[in-house]
Formats: C-alpha cells, sequence, structure tokens
C-alpha cells in the first residue's frame, strides 16, 4: 500500500551526494578543516542531509542544506534552507571511565530515547548522535549530564533547537 504521497522508495544512488562543509579546526581535537556528509539531492543546488556530522557544528541528520558545486564537481554547503527539528550530540567515553573506550556502551546508555549515530573509529570512539525532536529531551539531557558527572564520558551539543533549549 501507498503512502498520500506516492510509493516510497529507498533513494536511487544518483539521488546520493556528498556535501561538503567547512569547519574550523580545535585545538586538542581533530585536525580537519572539512566534514562531507552523505545527502540526498532535492534539487539542483539543495539536499536533505542523511547522516550525523562529527565535526560541523549547526547541523543536524535531516536538514536541508543549500550548497554549490565548483569546477571539480565538490558540492560546497552554503547554508541551511530547512531544519529537521533534531539535535545533534557527540559523546566521547573517557577512557579510564566505567565504558572505557567503548562506543557500543554510549549507544546502550542512550538507546532507549530512540537515538542513532555513527561511531568515528574504533580507535576514538566519538560518537555522534542524531537526538529525534520528538524524543524525551529533557531526559536526553539529564542522561548526559549524568554520564559526565560520573565519569562515563565528555559530550557536547552541536546542533540544538528551540524544543532542546527549552528543555
Amino acid at each position: 500500500m501507498s503512502s498520500p504521497a506516492g510509493p516510497q522508495r529507498p533513494p536511487r544512488e544518483a539521488d546520493q551526494i556528498k556535501v561538503w562543509f567547512r569547519c574550523v579546526p580545535r585545538e586538542d581535537w581533530l585536525p580537519y578543516d572539512t566534514e562531507g556528509l552523505w545527502a540526498t539531492r532535492l534539487g539542483p543546488d539543495t539536499a536533505r542531509v542523511d547522516n550525523v556530522p562529527f565535526l560541523q557544528d549547526g547541523v543536524a541528520e535531516g536538514e536541508t542544506v543549500r550548497f554549490r558545486t565548483d569546477e571539480d564537481g565538490v558540492h560546497w554547503a552554503v547554508g541551511r534552507v530547512a531544519e529537521s527539528g533534531n539535535c545533534t550530540v557527540r559523546v566521547l567515553p573517557v577512557p579510564d571511565g566505567p565504558l572505557g573506550h567503548d562506543a557500543q556502551a554510549v549507544h546502550e546508555r542512550l538507546a532507549g530515547f530512540g537515538l542513532t549515530g555513527e561511531v568515528f573509529s574504533a580507535e576514538f570512539p566519538l560518537v555522534a548522535l542524531t537526538v529525534p525532536g520528538g524524543a524525551d529531551l529533557r531526559g536526553v539531557k539529564a542522561l548526559l549530564a549524568r554520564g559526565r558527572d560520573e565519569g562515563w564520558w565528555h559530550f557536547e551539543v552541536s546542533c540544538v533547537t528551540d524544543a532542546w533549549r527549552a528543555a
């Protein structure tokens, strides 16, 4: 059965593009000045971000961005067109804390909130998470603070919504 908007289909490979963001490297952090995020092309210069950023602040999975394509065919983000209602949180387990380097343990602690995410690498278990707009934001914030206070992890919130601020 089709939805009212028509049949749902997975994106065709041609619909998938990599949109690149320029970011400012931080001292004592990952040394990158760009990050490429997978996105679904929506128009000639717009795309919906399909994964969670590890480096880029101010953008979350599901947001629509405008891009400019350079002479080499690289798509560079130039601004956000529409918010997704999602937030982005990055969590790094404390190596000598109760979770050790275990990114899976981070996921397990936060799974009850319906968060999804990715791990940077086994060597650097930074977990970038998408916090859906409909999640229990107050509960997520409380658990993040508890984990920090109890030495489980360090965290940062890199893309917030008004709902996150109010929670």
